[in-house]
């Protein structure tokens, strides 16, 4: 029994760790940062995480419960991720929970945010949104993300067609915009 345990344990960890690496090699495509205006920052590739992640998560909502748990554990290794790359920059122990206490809130304030748009099938909300919390310091001047978002929009589509068993074994590929948005 407790073998068991163990065996699915270690099967669940190379299906996420699958998955994950998946998820940020999108989040990595140049076309997101040379095409669709998100800037290459290190805010800038948070951002474009937290994107193919909420992707990611919207099809998982509908998944039976393997693929539910693979989702919980990619929340789990993104923010491990963001806790390391907290350190990489020189952030002390003490800061660090404050700051993954934020950078969790930016995350889900996301997810809800974009999530409403896609929902609505609104395009334009979407593209607001995104300004907004990609560049919230620009204001007006931010650069348009209307392409972005149609590649949120396309992407979501996608995704909901794919079968569950892409998403239970940990091969649920999104694909990049560029091939996407010719």
């Amino acid at each position: 029994m407790v073998f068991g345990f163990l065996r699915k344990k270690k099967n669940n960890r190379l299906i996420v760790d699958r998955q994950y690496d998946l998820l940020t090699t999108v989040a990595r495509a140049p076309s997101l940062y040379l095409a669709l205006g998100v800037p290459d920052t290190v805010m800038g590739r948070f951002e474009a995480l937290a994107l193919v992640l909420i992707l990611y998560f919207r099809r998982t909502r509908q998944s039976q419960q393997g693929g539910q748990e693979v989702a919980q554990e990619i929340v789990d290794a993104f923010f491990q991720d963001v806790d390391h790359s907290i350190r990489e920059l020189g952030i002390g122990d003490q800061g660090v929970p404050k700051r993954m206490k934020k950078f969790a809130a930016m995350f889900y304030g996301r997810l809800e945010s974009y999530a409403a748009a896609l929902d609505a099938r609104d395009r334009d909300r979407l593209a607001e949104a995104l300004r907004r919390n990609i560049y919230p310091e620009a204001g007006d001047k931010a650069p348009d993300l209307e392409g972005l978002a149609a590649w949120m929009f396309t992407t979501d589509d996608d995704l909901t067609t794919r079968p569950e068993e892409e998403v239970i074994s940990g091969r649920l590929a999104i694909k990049a915009p560029e091939e996407i948005l010719r």
